[in-house]
C-alpha cells in the first residue's frame, strides 16, 4: 500500500496521462484514509491535552487542510487515469457533480475492470507488471 501511495504522489503527482489500475487507485484512497483519520485523532488528542480547545483544533484542522490541498492533485490525477483504464475520458469525473445519481455512477465506474489489452489511452497496465515479472523470472533461472 505504502509503495502504491509513493508511485501516486510522489512519482506521478500531476501525470493526467496514461492508465491506473484498481489497486492503484483503491491503494491510494486506503492511505489517503488513512492519514485523514490520524490527522482527526491528533486533533482529539490536542484537543484533549490542552487547556486552550479551539485553538488546538484549529490547529489539526489546519494541518488537516494542509493535506488536503497537497493532495487534491494527485487525487485528482489518479482518478482520472483510473477513468482512462477503463477507456472512459478523463472528464467523466465531472459526472461526479450531479446529485445523487452521479457519485453513485462513477463509484461503479471506480469499481470497474479495466480494459484488457491496450486501449486510447495506452497500454494495458495489469499486461505491463506481468511481462516485467515473466522478464525477471526468465533472468533467475
Amino acid at each position: 500500500m505504502i509503495e502504491w501511495y509513493k508511485k501516486v504522489v510522489f512519482e506521478n503527482y500531476a501525470n493526467f496521462r496514461g492508465r491506473a489500475r484498481r489497486s492503484e487507485y483503491w491503494y491510494f484512497r486506503l492511505a489517503s484514509t488513512i492519514i485523514f483519520l490520524l490527522f482527526v485523532v491528533l486533533g482529539v488528542i490536542i484537543y484533549a491535552a490542552t487547556d486552550n480547545g479551539p485553538l488546538a483544533l484549529g490547529l489539526a484542522y489546519g494541518l488537516l487542510m494542509l493535506y488536503a490541498l497537497g493532495t487534491m492533485v494527485p487525487s485528482l490525477a489518479v482518478s482520472v487515469r483510473r477513468m482512462h483504464d477503463i477507456g472512459k475520458s478523463g472528464w467523466t469525473i465531472l459526472v461526479a457533480m450531479i446529485p445523487l445519481v452521479g457519485p453513485i455512477w462513477i463509484l461503479v465506474l471506480l469499481f470497474t475492470e479495466g480494459d484488457s489489452g491496450e486501449n486510447y489511452y495506452g497500454n494495458d497496465p495489469k499486461n505491463e507488471i506481468e511481462e516485467i515479472n515473466e522478464i525477471g523470472n526468465v533472468e533467475l533461472q
